[in-house]
């Protein structure tokens, strides 16, 4: 059998890096149901329209928002990738512990 081998470009392997494949199958589970019915279909796509007449209405001040709240998806990932790994301390009493006596054959 072959297995393809994941090396680091694999994109996939980068998307598990931010946590964003585990949501990936509920989501698209949520959304076949979701779009299944005709009326929560008609209500999606009434938000869509309104949210782009209101875009337009607001113009300035809405596209600005939505570059604030880009940048802050940006922000917050890069603050994830960028922590600092957690080191475990080292045990203090690891140096008073006895070595066990050796055995004498």
């Amino acid at each position: 059998m072959y297995y393809r081998h994941c090396d680091e470009n694999d994109l996939l392997r980068k998307l598990n890096r931010f946590g964003l494949v585990m949501f990936l199958g509920a989501i698209l589970f949520l959304l076949i149901f979701v779009l299944l019915a005709p009326q929560s279909r008609a209500f999606l796509s009434g938000l869509v329209v309104n949210f782009g007449h209101s875009m337009t209405a607001w113009a300035p001040f809405s596209y600005l928002l939505v570059m604030v709240l880009l940048a802050t998806l940006f922000a917050g990932l890069y603050v994830i990738q960028s922590w600092p790994a957690h080191v475990e301390p080292e045990n203090p009493m690891a140096k008073y512990r006895r070595e066990p006596p050796a055995e004498e054959d």
